[in-house]
């Protein structure tokens, strides 16, 4: 199986956009490029409002990923293990693929037999660790977020430390929208670790719409950017990994 790179966006939100394009139309043209995106929902307390979670559970499932609803305590736990999971989900969906490019159509990993199934998974959970994994972190710092983004700071700096224990190269970028003077402003570009988040979250200001589709299509951008100047310096036969469905 050739290795390549993973490619994810990783929102973090409190609720509802209120601005621009549908934010599931967005998460389905990154899917259509290779890009899963994963939605985290984050709480103070009581309960997000049921638009709101429709929302985020739209957003996922359009772009291929995973999404939770949590506390803000419970968000360092949660932003790894739905990182990770989506990771697991992207390599199976990529072996069911070559599964039924070998043996037709209708096979997937469920239908091998069990001792060929573990040493099936044996190779996503080898990949897993090994493969590069691009992210590409979009926060929403409109009003209501301001009490929550300390805990998104280290919920984040935790996130780069946990990948960072694994062999594959981890590179990160950081987003926030709104941005001044467009959707989504971009905080700290490509780099395999994000402990400067620490100078730049008290610098914030929050407030604002939240426009969530278009910061989508700005993130969307950038990982295009980046391919393209790869590809411009001659390093632009690395392949990703596109997203696929179990």
């Amino acid at each position: 199986m050739r290795k390549g790179t993973l490619r994810q966006i990783l929102l973090i939100t409190d609720g509802c956009s209120n601005h621009g394009e549908d934010p599931a139309a967005m998460a389905a043209l990154a899917r259509e490029q290779g890009i899963t995106v994963n939605v985290i929902g984050i709480l103070d307390q009581g309960a997000m409002d049921e638009n709101g979670r429709r929302e985020i559970e739209a957003i996922a499932a359009a772009g291929g990923g995973m999404s939770q609803v949590v506390y803000a305590k419970q968000l360092s736990q949660t932003v790894q293990m739905v990182t990770r999971q989506a990771m697991t989900q992207t390599l199976q969906g990529l072996v069911n693929r070559e599964l039924k490019q070998i043996f037709g159509s209708d096979v997937s990993l469920e239908d091998l037999p069990p001792d060929k199934r573990g040493q099936v998974m044996e190779v996503v959970d080898e990949l897993g660790e090994t493969v590069a994994l691009d992210v590409l972190i979009l926060i929403d710092t409109s009003g209501s977020m301001k009490t929550k983004l300390p805990t998104v700071k280290e919920a984040l700096i935790d996130l780069s430390l946990s990948l960072n224990a694994r062999m594959g190269e981890n590179r990160f970028s950081v987003f926030i929208f709104p941005g001044k003077r467009a959707h989504a402003e971009k905080m700290i570009d490509w780099t395999p670790r994000i402990e400067e988040l620490s100078t730049i979250f008290p610098k914030l200001a929050s407030g604002g719409l939240t426009p969530t589709g278009p910061a989508l299509r700005e993130a969307i951008a950038y990982f295009e950017r980046k391919r393209s100047l790869r590809s411009w310096i001659g390093d632009g036969d690395e392949p990703y990994i596109e997203e696929s469905s179990l």
